[in-house]
């Protein structure tokens, strides 16, 4: 009996793995307006897996909006538009941001008291590392995010040149640089979002009016020990950006 969950979760990962290379290579536009996606045959044949498995991993990218499915001619990638949308289930999702877009630093990496900040991260220092970057698609800024870190993992960044020039264009992710570098890897992170308004530096950046609401969105980032070795506040401005979240029941 034992081994029918684990035969389970291999097929889920299976799934889970399709699902994310197939959407990495739609947001790398590998399959631009009118050129099909491979079929599931295909799909199935190239992967070694099931015609089930590749259908319900084009089902999530339909979810998405990512691609939609014309009967008997195939499935084929969505327009893309102005507005900016993924779907966010883990933090692998998050550190494919660096697929289809760019962070341009507005404030370089720097060390600084945050007495807030600090506490948040749970640090016995009010010493943090700061910045702060514009995220950009297809050269629309749809968010603002401000990082800070704990002494220790800030010393860790000090050396990526690009994060202390501001103006400087980058293809990652201060998570994906983190998790290059740090002792553990990153496990997880703790989310909150509300509604916030522009500051005058953030409507600035965003092209948008002091007061303007924005999508606000927190995140603490922890490793596989729970050390918080990252705390991120990211300001979205809605017209350019939608967040989507897939939510599963949970097993018996």
């Amino acid at each position: 009996m034992a081994e029918q969950p684990q035969r389970e979760r291999q097929r889920e990962s299976t799934y889970f793995r399709l699902a994310r290379e197939l959407r990495a290579a739609v947001l790398r536009h590998d399959y631009p307006d009118g050129v099909r996606l491979p079929t599931e045959a295909e799909l199935a044949g190239t992967y070694g897996v099931s015609r089930q498995t590749v259908r319900r991993a084009f089902q999530d990218l339909v979810t998405e909006g990512l691609v939609y499915r014309v009967p008997g001619r195939g499935t084929f990638a969505t327009p893309r538009e102005e507005q900016y949308l993924r779907q966010f289930g883990s933090v692998d999702d998050l550190m494919g941001l660096s697929i289809d877009t760019r962070m341009d630093v507005v404030t370089p990496l720097h060390r600084r008291v945050d007495v807030d900040a600090a506490g948040r991260l749970g640090l016995r220092t009010d010493q943090v590392h700061k910045l702060a970057f514009l995220r950009l698609h297809e050269d629309v800024a749809f968010c603002h995010t401000s990082v800070w870190l704990p002494p220790s993992v800030g010393r860790l960044l000090e050396p990526v040149t690009e994060l202390t020039l501001p103006g400087t264009p980058n293809a990652f992710t201060v998570i994906g640089l983190l998790d290059q570098r740090l002792p553990e890897p990153i496990a997880g992170a703790e989310q909150s979002i509300t509604v916030a308004e522009a500051t005058p530096d953030i409507a600035r950046h965003l092209g948008c009016a002091p007061g303007r609401a924005l999508l606000r969105v927190d995140r603490v980032y922890q490793t596989v020990a729970g050390q918080a070795v990252e705390l991120a506040i990211s300001h979205f401005l809605p017209e350019h950006y939608s967040y989507r979240v897939r939510l599963r029941r949970s097993g018996p």
